[in-house]
């Protein structure tokens, strides 16, 4: 609470006389105590830990184990096949995780290399890194400032600190300033100076007071280096899934040796089986279709200005229904512009387009006084100096009055500088035979030294009616939350001291500025609330300001849904969580505010996006479900803390980035429930057979190559199916919706029980074809027409179950329309998948050599056409159910 004490107390605690600094020893004494000033980062995690981290799931363990039990019985191509799977599936979980986190990086880079500080009596230039508590800092104009202060002189000093407060405006600073409020908002902090902030103009000296990670921006890097991972709605799915599948193949395989005992099989034999079951019931391909297909979606969302940088942050982006946006820079423009000026009775409305403006006489006077009294500049769309200024000259220009013009005609021979308490600025130009003051400042204070008002081009006093209507206006104008700057002036025969320029003047008017919404946010925020999606407003800027950005958005209707960051610590966390539905916009809030403000509305099961572009947004850009920065006006430590940048700053494109995600999710869980269908009908085959004291119909190879090539293929291209254009029109998904909701569990079971019992049914015609029946199987087991017999009908079943797998794939694009509806053409990866599925299968039963390692034989044209009519079954059959969908839809509409 260095900001509460006076000057005196900080130099007394910190031991320092401000006219001598620090001696060399004692500098040295406490660099060895508080360490380096410099921000640390803490060690990132090795390829080797990440690789074994993504073992760390119950269906690898389920893997494991079974490629365990093939190499104890010998079968070790088995082995080798399962081991793989394993390996590319933890190499992709690796290629997405290590992308490190490069916030604290971009943090430290910000700090600046050299600082002026006063050592034994002398003012020396020392390495950032070297500033210890104690050091007295000599701040100037375009010098960053080393650590936190506690300032002890200012003169004019003003500090650009939109970083962390969001504020687009330079802070003002008063080394003699006594807050006596522990609640005080860190941009009103009017004593201190932070960290990496920038001095913009006048100059000043202060005592640091922390540094390292005990700076404000220190307890940034502390909250983006926390360790806080948390799965995305997609990700708990995939892992709940993956449990129950694993708890299912341990059952599954405890409940055959039951049987395997009862009917008294062998047992060697058994545990085959038991690892073919194994292999059916865990769709092996889920991880690697699942990463495929987003980053599939990140590739098109690259193409509309939004960068993913991590690959579950796609799906996650289609849950949303709480967007909280930072105000400064991401739904406003991050430039301050004149939108009113006003000479008196007359207020003229300024656009931002505008043109080659004709004012009055008045309204040129105004404006050519605020240009010359502006240090700022402004060429080539490029403004530099005070934002403020740079919105004057800019006014200026529409009015084709330049300051290059300006300056030229009306060369500036004296100045009275801006100072925090005049609220004045004051310039002597050269005008005519003579010469002129060019006043601007704080309207108040502008009045009380005016004594005529400048109006319809005649100088007249200036009387209390006047004053006041000037002041009505200037209210009026600050409801609006404009800011208002005034001019005067006076002309004058000879140069004049500048102690003798304010006095005696001519009001000749006003401005009133903002920084204005950027054009195309309002139809964003219109079609994100028609898509369910909530906007929230959240900045370090004032209540009024902020409210007045919000309804101009419709982000906000009233000053009641508004709450600012003292008020929040106020409240206890559970009765803020408890109100936060109530509000829209929240103003004057720190770091700290901003996450506390996402974790609140992450309580009540929201997902939260948080937009940003400034150091102070990082944290919650981290906290949220999905950090959003902004890629061209947004700071390094933003980007690296974020998980989507948008190359365009536009706030539309989050709104497209939320349409894609929907859709991908919606691809995502048509892959899934597919994929499980094919493995459901796996297990129902091989259980069966099993319960039926059949010979099991599929070997643990043939699984594994239908799991990872036949289903695959479509599986991707599903999620590659195009995009519903009514996506935006439904409210956003419940995160804890299931994947089987809406009917998808009971297509899923569908789908099994058919794949699975025809693939049964081709498996007994094969036998039966060669003459054996349930009644002769078990006395012929082990002879050799048995055995030529029993791999025909394997033949017959793996050729079954890969066709029907594919052919359903065509069902799976939509839950209600046919495939003629949806286009059966229109997603041309699908049909290039099952095309080339039918002829890789087509090659491993022909090429010998597959079709030896896989025990199979070439068909006969006969049941070629057997087993293709069998594989259409499930497609025919789910398009019929369909029709009765839609005849049900119907009537009830």
């Amino acid at each position: 609470m260095w900001f509460l004490k006076s000057q005196d107390e900080v130099l007394k605690e910190l031991n320092v006389n401000p006219s001598i600094g620090l001696t060399n020893n004692e500098a040295r004494k406490r660099l060895d105590q508080y360490g380096p000033n410099k921000l640390k980062g803490k060690p990132k995690k090795s390829i080797v830990a990440l690789f074994f981290a993504q073992l760390k799931d119950m269906l690898i363990y389920v893997l494991l184990a079974a490629a365990a039990i093939t190499i104890v019985i010998g079968e070790y191509s088995d082995a080798i096949i399962i081991l793989l799977v394993v390996i590319l599936n933890a190499a992709i979980g690796v290629a997405q995780e290590h992308k490190a986190e490069k916030a604290v990086e971009a943090l430290q880079k910000m700090t600046t290399p050299r600082s002026l500080v006063r050592r034994d009596g002398e003012v020396v230039e020392i390495g950032s890194e070297e500033v210890v508590p104690g050091d007295i800092i000599i701040l100037d104009a375009g010098r960053f400032i080393p650590a936190d202060i506690r300032l002890i002189e200012s003169a004019n000093l003003q500090v650009e600190e939109s970083a962390l407060t969001g504020e687009s405006v330079p802070a003002d600073k008063n080394a003699l300033a006594n807050l006596s409020d522990p609640k005080t908002p860190l941009g009103d902090k009017v004593n201190m100076a932070y960290m990496s902030t920038l001095v913009t103009y006048g100059r000043g000296e202060g005592v640091v007071v922390s540094t390292a990670m005990d700076t404000e921006m220190g307890k940034i890097a502390k909250i983006l280096d926390e360790d806080k991972v948390e799965m995305t709605p997609l990700q708990r799915k995939l892992d709940e899934l993956g449990k129950i599948l694993a708890y299912l193949a341990i059952g599954i395989c405890l409940l055959i040796f039951v049987i395997a005992l009862v009917q008294k099989r062998d047992i060697m034999e058994m545990l085959l089986t038991a690892i073919s079951l194994a292999v059916a019931a865990i769709p092996e391909g889920l991880a690697a279709i699942v990463a495929i297909v987003l980053a599939l979606g990140v590739t098109r969302m690259s193409k509309k200005n939004a960068i993913v940088k991590k690959l579950p942050a796609v799906e996650t982006l289609g849950s949303v229904n709480i967007i909280c946006s930072d105000k400064t820079g991401t739904l406003t423009q991050n430039k301050m512009t004149v939108l009113k000026n006003y000479t008196y009775g007359k207020l003229t409305d300024v656009s931002q387009s505008a043109k080659n403006i004709t004012g009055s006489h008045d309204e040129i006077q105004l404006i050519k006084t605020m240009v010359l009294c502006s240090d700022a500049t402004y060429e080539n769309d490029q403004g530099t100096g005070d934002p403020t200024e740079v919105a004057l000259i800019v006014l200026g220009g529409k009015y084709n009055l330049t300051k290059v013009a300006l300056n030229k005609d009306h060369k500036r021979v004296s100045e009275y500088p801006f100072d925090s308490e005049r609220k004045l600025m004051s310039t002597l130009n050269i005008n005519g035979d003579g010469y002129r003051v060019n006043t601007k400042g704080a309207i108040d204070n502008l009045l009380n030294i005016c004594t005529t008002a400048l109006v319809d081009g005649e100088v007249v006093p200036l009387t209390k009616k006047m004053k006041d209507e000037y002041l009505k206006i200037t209210e009026k104008m600050s409801d609006s939350a404009l800011r208002v700057l005034g001019a005067a002036y006076k002309n004058t025969t000879e140069i004049i001291e500048p102690e003798e320029m304010e006095k005696d003047l001519t009001i000749i008017g006003l401005v009133g500025m903002i920084d204005p919404p950027r054009l195309e946010v309002k139809d964003s925020i219109h079609e994100a609330k028609e898509a369910g999606i909530t906007p929230i407003m959240i900045t370090g800027d004032h209540k009024n300001t902020a409210v007045a950005i919000a309804k101009e958005l419709d982000i906000a209707d009233s000053l009641e849904q508004s709450i600012t960051g003292a008020e929040i610590d106020e409240m206890s966390d559970s009765d803020f969580a408890k109100n936060i539905n109530n509000y829209r916009v929240f103003a004057r809030v720190s770091p700290e505010h901003k996450v506390k403000i996402v974790e609140a509305f992450k309580s009540h099961g929201n997902i939260v996006s948080m937009t940003g572009d400034g150091v102070n947004d990082a944290p919650s850009l981290k906290y949220a479900d999905i950090g959003v920065a902004m890629g061209i006006t947004g700071t390094d430590v933003a980007k690296g803390a974020s998980d989507m940048i948008l190359t365009d700053d536009n706030f539309s494109t989050i709104v497209h980035a939320i349409e894609e995600g929907r859709n991908i999710y919606n691809n995502i869980k048509k892959a899934v429930i597919f994929l499980l269908s094919c493995n459901l009908g796996e297990v129902i085959a091989i259980f069966f057979s099993i319960l039926m004291n059949w010979p099991v119909p599929l070997h643990a190879t043939q699984i594994l190559w239908i799991n990872l090539i036949t289903d695959s293929l479509p599986a991707i291209s599903l999620g590659m199916d195009p995009g519903d254009h009514d996506v935006m029109k439904q409210s956003p998904r419940n995160p804890k919706e299931s994947f089987f909701a809406r009917g998808a569990g009971a297509r899923a079971i569908l789908g099994g029980l058919l794949i699975g019992l025809l693939t049964l049914g081709a498996f007994y015609y094969g036998l039966w074809e060669h003459n054996y029946t349930f009644s002769n199987i078990s006395a012929s087991l082990g002879t050799k027409e048995f055995k030529y017999a029993l791999s025909y009908a394997r033949t017959m079943a793996f050729v079954v179950l890969a066709a029907s797998q594919l052919f359903y794939s065509l069902s799976m694009r939509s839950s209600t329309k046919s495939i003629f509806q949806v286009g059966l053409f229109k997603n041309k990866y699908l049909i290039g998948s099952i095309v080339l599925g039918l002829f890789l299968q087509l090659l491993v039963i022909s090429v010998p050599a597959f079709a030896r390692a896989f025990g199979v034989q070439f068909l006969s044209i006969n049941d070629w056409g057997l087993v293709l009519v069998f594989a259409l079954i499930p497609l025919i059959i789910n398009e019929i159910i369909k029709i009765f969908m839609r005849v049900a839809k119907k009537k009830k509409e």
